[in-house]
């Protein structure tokens, strides 16, 4: 495991950045999913997706 993600780790240790905006963001989209699981209507959850995001 640490041969797969040798640039990430090393990433945080030059920049001191991480990827948590984007693991924070990956769980709002699940947890909007489950939300509007069952709604047909795909322009409606679009639009609500991009208002998730604002």
């Amino acid at each position: 495991t640490m041969q797969n993600y040798y640039e990430t780790i090393l990433n945080y240790f030059v920049n001191r950045e991480t990827n948590a905006f984007a693991e924070s963001f990956n769980a709002k989209i699940k947890a909007f999913r489950a939300q509007f699981r069952g709604v047909g209507d795909i322009p409606f959850f679009i639009f609500r997706l991009c208002k998730l995001t604002v």
